[in-house]
């Protein structure tokens, strides 16, 4: 029986332990999350700023205010989850100090019945007769035991009642802390509300003058669709220089690397991002976010915004094969990971040059800011198949 007791015990105990945790670690990964998106939107925010001051297009504008409502909103859905697990814990707290109230109540209980006790035999000539008056030595040494530990009981009493006040006023001090930092986060979220309504409403106004603008824009996005078809033929060809070597014959020695590829396939979905910034333009077929029948360029990778300086890193082991400038897209270098690609582009400097081993994380440039736009241009290739880079990067 003691041991069963003693095993529930246990468990009730790691129970307690990992409930008390839990809202501990979500904190941790809710203020690590804020803390990423508020990053973002900081930059997001000088960019359309920026914009603003240099009259720059309103599609790249009402892009960056899209991705700026997108984080606000996650920003609000991560403080409603972050104020359930505040108030399981305060729900939690509050059981816990019931509970030890109920036990401080019993013990002083139990302490006070002590005292009168102790207090009806306080004069020691009664202990001695009481005692002496024993049938035999031990009935005498019975009673003797028994004062003494009426003694001692009354020790231990009072020790076990300071542990429990204690251990009250601790979970009282956390109940609190908990109540503070949910209304913190409650203010938070209600800045971050007022704040998505002012974005969505510069949204609508932008959306207003796009409508009235068709023809100019229809102009400016078969300007930029020529950019890209010329990017794209431009890594085609580069892609299908460098894959060439894997058919080499006769003396030739291939130059593909597929034990450093295997490496780098293995590392899918863990890859350090290039640069830390809101992916603002994604990978795939998009369409006009106003004339939504209007195709926009297909895009063979993904735009991150950065701020301007910005240092661009290698996501793996490689070899730099080619630094090319392109129209739209300024200096674009090209890593190969045996039969794998990393491609940057919108750089202002490159810190490599072609045949240069990198490692990861190795600095590979510093982003440039292109008619207004800073933003780092960035794909990933699997032989001559263009990857999605979301699905390659490490989840933020």
């Amino acid at each position: 029986m003691n041991r069963i007791f003693l095993k529930i015990f246990s468990v009730a105990v790691i129970l307690t332990a990992i409930l008390y945790r839990l809202p501990a670690q979500d904190t941790r990964a809710y203020e690590a999350r804020v803390a990423s998106l508020e990053k973002e939107i900081a930059i997001l925010d000088r960019q359309i700023s920026d914009n603003a001051v240099q009259s720059r297009n309103l599609l790249s504008d009402l892009t960056l205010i899209r991705k700026q409502i997108s984080n606000r909103k996650e920003l609000i859905r991560a403080a409603d989850r972050q104020i359930r697990v505040y108030s399981d814990g305060i729900y939690s707290a509050q059981r816990q100090i019931n509970r030890l109230q109920e036990r401080v109540d019993t013990l002083t209980a139990h302490y006070a019945r002590l005292v009168r006790s102790a207090y009806k035999n306080r004069d020691a000539k009664i202990w001695y007769m009481y005692i002496l008056a024993s049938d035999n030595l031990g009935q005498a040494f019975r009673r003797y035991g028994y004062f003494k530990n009426l003694a001692a009981g009354m020790k231990a009493q009072a020790l076990k009642i300071d542990e429990a006040k204690a251990e009250l006023g601790a979970e009282k001090a956390r109940l609190q802390k908990l109540k503070s930092e949910t209304e913190s986060v409650k203010r938070q979220r209600t800045k971050e509300l007022s704040s998505l309504q002012t974005d969505e409403n510069k949204a609508e106004v932008m959306v207003g003058r796009l409508r009235q603008d068709k023809r100019k824009y229809q102009k400016e996005l078969a300007s930029k669709k020529k950019q890209v078809d010329a990017l794209n033929k431009e890594i085609e060809r580069l892609v299908q220089e460098a894959m060439r070597a894997a058919e080499a014959k006769g003396g030739e020695k291939p130059q593909i690397d597929y034990k450093l590829a295997s490496e780098f396939s293995k590392n899918k979905g863990k890859l350090p991002w290039p640069a830390e910034g809101p992916v603002v333009e994604g990978f795939g077929q998009r369409y006009h976010p106003v004339f939504t029948r209007l195709k926009l360029p297909f895009s063979n990778g993904i735009d991150i915004a950065l701020s301007p300086g910005t240092s661009v890193y290698a996501v793996f082991d490689g070899v730099v094969k080619q630094i090319v400038v392109m129209p739209g897209y300024n200096i674009c270098v090209l890593v190969q990971h045996g039969n794998y690609f990393s491609f940057y582009c919108k750089l202002q400097s490159a810190a490599v040059k072609a045949g240069d081993k990198v490692k990861t994380g190795q600095k590979i440039g510093t982003v440039d800011t292109i008619n207004g736009e800073t933003r780092l241009h960035f794909q990933i290739w699997q032989g001559q198949n263009p990857q999605n880079p979301e699905l390659w990067l490490r989840r933020k």
